[in-house]
């Protein structure tokens, strides 16, 4: 017993009613080419079900009415239960638009009671009805399952790879789908480029066939919709010429679905097969739920394995689009920001400012010398400790300066003791002697004595230390004048620039301008030129003159020997002048020395 469908439904309740119709077969046509197969027969048994199949074939391919009147030719092989003549068999084709989907046959007994125009007429009527039942099991019999999709969506987690995922996927597809061909694109940059494809045995041809089909991806991608070749009716018009010419390049049917990802259209599928039958609405609409279903899986494999530099760039283009709005208006846009700059460039003044090296140095710099020559005995500083006026920073040894003061106490005491004795005897000329000798030990006595004092060496004022590591050099000797420490004035500096000689002629004192220091790089110091040496000097290849400049604040931060770069500001002039001056000058005289 067939199955119940709405065709079966409708034919077994029209044999039943219908006078004189012993039976009938209701035949489907797959595709023009294709053999057509029967969706539903009449319970009763008819008497040549041959025959009623090549009726309906014959009225699927000439979409007419046919008419096999009583008396017709029996087949070879088919006994009649009617004796010699075979009975009638009417069979009208069922169309939709212009083509025949399919076609019904009916087997009458008898003629009197049953007319062809009677059945006929009855065949128009119920011919919407026909179509409609036989759209629906086409439904059914199409309609994508969800274990289908699951199956999908298994093949392409089950490699870890994306290309070998998206390959898997195109060829599953086009195996259960019956597709000749099925090819994955993406987007990447502008343009769309294939990633995997299902089949191609042609290599020779390869590489045109990618373009082709790329560009039939693009086609979709630009106009959000899935676009058939040939198409139905039905379908609202679409630029299709991409996918006309690999139709035509192919021999195939062509349809191409848009992969769609979080609202943005980042690829799409190009599904071929082989022949003219369009594709059906329904086999479209399985395509776009499979991309729909398996497609965000792709992407994301794909989005994984791509180099960092790539997702950067796909991102900013995203954020370009959704500030700026499309390309073609960015384009615009920059070209007329282009042309405002330019000409900005030319007219409008901005400030020119000299930029030099820079360094902070102590307002006033005292070098602490050794005052005779000795060793080291104890040094109380080192470099980065705050002195006070008067503090011993550094002391000598005193040991022979020491022994040298006793001899002096003693030969003064001795002169001192001589000349009371010469005065008792009344011997003058003894008496001034002594005291002479006297006089003499007094004055050496007081030298020694400066020296000792002079042997410790103290802070002349407040202030701080910036050289003299004398801490790993005790007991050592030292001659007079040897540079001993170095100290400068804790928060008053003077500031140096290394003016390059090829700006020295726009600086004069009074200008003012901006210090960085590289410790301090978040904090702009102003300052004012005080004081321009006449004498270049040569270092490191460049020729400057020092330009001394006083600082309107310091902080407590500050160091002595900080270096960074301070910019002066000169005048305004335009960007052009400030950019192209110094090739300007450049080729000046370099065409002066080769005597243009």
């Amino acid at each position: 017993m067939p199955p119940t469908t709405p065709i079966q439904e409708w034919l077994d309740s029209y044999c039943l009613d219908a006078v004189g119709v012993a039976g009938g077969v209701v035949i489907l046509a797959e595709s023009e080419d294709g053999e057509p197969t029967v969706v539903a027969c009449s319970e009763e048994e008819v008497a040549l079900p041959q025959a009623l199949r090549r009726a309906a074939g014959e009225a699927i391919r000439t979409r007419a009415p046919v008419i096999h009147a009583s008396g017709g030719p029996i087949a070879d092989g088919e006994q009649s239960p009617y004796g010699e003549k075979s009975p009638d068999i009417v069979s009208l084709p069922v169309r939709t638009g212009e083509r025949a989907v399919g076609a019904i046959a009916l087997e009458l007994r008898d003629a009197q009671s049953a007319t062809y125009q009677s059945v006929l007429a009855q065949l128009e009527q119920a011919a919407d009805a026909i179509a409609n039942a036989i759209a629906v099991t086409a439904d059914k019999s199409t309609s994508l399952d969800a274990a289908k999709v699951l199956q999908f969506q298994a093949t392409v987690l089950s490699h870890e790879r994306f290309k070998e995922a998206a390959t898997a996927f195109a060829t599953e597809l086009a195996s259960d789908c019956k597709l000749d061909h099925v090819a994955i694109g993406f987007r990447d940059g502008k343009y769309s480029r294939v990633e995997a494809v299902s089949d191609f045995a042609d290599f020779e041809v390869k590489t045109k066939i990618f373009r082709m089909i790329s560009i039939a991806m693009d086609e979709a991608i630009e106009q959000g919709a899935v676009i058939a070749y040939p198409g139905t009716p039905q379908d609202r018009p679409r630029i299709n010429v991409a996918q006309v010419e690999l139709a035509k390049h192919r021999g195939c049917v062509v349809c191409t679905v848009p992969l769609v990802v979080g609202g943005e259209t980042i690829g799409a599928a190009t599904l071929e097969r082989n022949g003219q039958v369009p594709m059906r609405t329904e086999e479209i609409a399985d395509y776009e739920q499979i991309m729909c279903m398996v497609g965000p899986i792709l992407a994301l494999k794909r989005e994984n394995e791509r180099p960092w530099y790539g997702r950067l760039k796909q991102t900013l283009a995203r954020i370009r689009t959704q500030l700026l709005g499309p390309e073609h208006l960015f384009t615009k846009g920059a070209a007329l920001a282009g042309l405002v700059a330019l000409v900005a460039a030319f007219l409008v003044p901005v400030d020119y400012r000299i930029g030099a090296p820079a360094r902070l140095e102590g307002s006033i710099q005292r070098a602490l010398v050794a005052p005779a020559d000795g060793f080291l005995k104890h040094a109380y500083v080192r470099p980065g400790d705050l002195v006070q006026t008067g503090q011993v920073l550094v002391e000598l040894a005193q040991d022979d300066l020491e022994l040298e003061r006793r001899k002096w106490e003693s030969q003064l005491a001795q002169h001192e003791n001589a000349a009371p004795a010469a005065l008792a005897r009344n011997d003058r000329g003894e008496f001034v002697i002594s005291l002479a000798l006297a006089d003499e030990a007094r004055a050496k006595l007081g030298l020694v004595e400066e020296q000792i004092m002079r042997s410790r060496v103290r802070a002349p004022f407040d202030g701080l230390v910036i050289m003299g590591d004398l801490s790993q050099l005790l007991g050592a000797p030292v001659r007079r004048g040897d540079t001993l420490v170095t100290i400068a004035p804790a928060n008053e500096f003077r500031l140096i620039l290394e003016v390059d000689e090829r700006d020295i002629a726009n600086i004069d004192i009074g200008q003012t301008g901006h210090l960085a220091l590289g410790a301090l790089p978040r904090q702009k110091f102003s300052f004012q030129v005080q004081r321009i040496t006449p004498v270049a000097e040569a270092r490191d290849g460049r020729n400057f003159f020092e330009v001394e400049g006083e600082l309107d604040e310091s902080l407590v931060s500050m160091r002595p020997g900080l270096q960074g770069v301070a910019k002066i500001k000169i005048d305004q002039r335009p960007v052009v002048w400030i950019l192209a001056h110094r090739i300007l000058d450049w080729a000046r005289v370099a065409a002066w020395s080769m005597g243009i």
